[in-house]
């Protein structure tokens, strides 16, 4: 296994010491001009690399945030990330990522691992509404934000969606084109953002004074992506239900039951429209392009790092809630 090039290494070469070499590479002006360039001759030529960990480590400064997402192959995430990624290059940080698919075991091993790395901070996409991680991150008093997910309390910071808006505009909609056997294809109502989303749901249903059984409501496994929409549909069927539109928790669920609708028979939006969530890059392109909740999944991310970043220098000591606003972008699938 190849080993880094060390300053002692270059040391050897140039028969100088550890200290010059050191001096050198920091642009030190007390050696001479010819032994500067003799130093950096060699670095260059046997491939020195600066080991910016052990300097960070030494001020006790890494300038590295950790990032934990709750699943890496949902589309919404990687523009979460750009936003996040933006942010921390504009101020000079870096991160290091990694995905839990939904497990709190690995959430929790995730965050030991992370800490261990010596992060200044974390933003976390947690799936459910457990909080005993946080709260260990709370004793510790180790700044961290959570991202697109609502603990009902004052002391964690946060940044989310307004779900309950977006499922309601939804539901408005499909109530518009006149459906009211509104079938939702929706996660276990093990966080937060399925059960606001539902609760939007519910509320326009009970302003439009439609009185829908729960057996409407179809809970599908979250990381199961478009399978789970399908599956979704296929359950429905199963049951009898006598549904004329779908919304679903998102817009794989969406594709997924699209999918199952056509194999069915049932023509989208002619028989069945149907209504996505996030408004994922390729909604757009997808046939019938989706009609969805638009999240800002972008500003979701750069905010966040905002929010750390001002922990991080100490200019706040409270805890901040953003919620962000949703908008209901009108295509073709409904």
């Amino acid at each position: 296994m190849k080993k880094y090039v060390t300053m002692k290494d270059i040391a050897q070469r140039a028969g100088v010491s550890v200290n010059t070499v050191s001096k050198a590479l920091r642009g030190k002006t007390d050696i001479s001009k010819q032994t500067r360039q003799k130093i950096f001759k060699i670095a260059k030529e046997i491939g020195y690399i600066k080991n910016t960990t052990a300097f960070a480590l030494r001020r006790n400064e890494t300038k590295t945030i950790g990032v934990i997402i709750e699943d890496s192959s949902n589309p919404f995430f990687a523009e979460v990330l750009k936003g996040i990624e933006s942010a921390t290059r504009k101020f000079g940080y870096q991160l290091l990522l990694m995905n839990t698919e939904t497990d709190p075991k690995l959430q929790s091993q995730a965050i030991k691992t992370l800490l261990e790395r010596r992060v200044e901070g974390l933003l976390i996409s947690p799936f459910g509404q457990d909080t005993e991680d946080f709260e260990k991150l709370l004793k510790m008093n180790f700044p961290f934000v959570l991202l697109g997910r609502h603990m009902y309390r004052p002391d964690i910071d946060e940044i989310y969606s307004d779900e309950i808006n977006g499922g309601y505009l939804a539901t408005k909609h499909l109530i518009s084109k006149n459906r009211r056997r509104i079938l939702f294809i929706n996660t276990d109502l093990n966080n937060s953002a399925s059960k606001m989303r539902y609760e939007g749901y519910k509320k326009a249903l009970a302003e439009s004074m439609i009185d829908l059984s729960e057996d409407y409501l179809i809970p599908v496994p979250y990381n199961k992506n478009m399978e789970a929409g399908y599956q979704g549909v296929k359950r429905a069927v199963e049951k009898g239900l006598d549904f004329d539109s779908i919304l679903c928790y998102n817009d794989l669920f969406a594709i997924g039951a699209i999918r199952a609708l056509d194999e069915i028979g049932k023509r989208v939006p002619d028989d069945i429209p149907v209504i996505g969530y996030d408004d994922i890059a390729f909604a757009s392109y997808f046939r019938p392009p989706l009609t969805t909740i638009r999240i800002k999944k972008y500003e979701m991310g750069f905010e966040a790092f905002k929010i750390l970043l001002e922990k991080l220098k100490g200019k706040r000591k409270d805890y901040k809630q953003l919620v962000l606003d949703v908008e209901l972008i009108v295509r073709r699938s409904a």
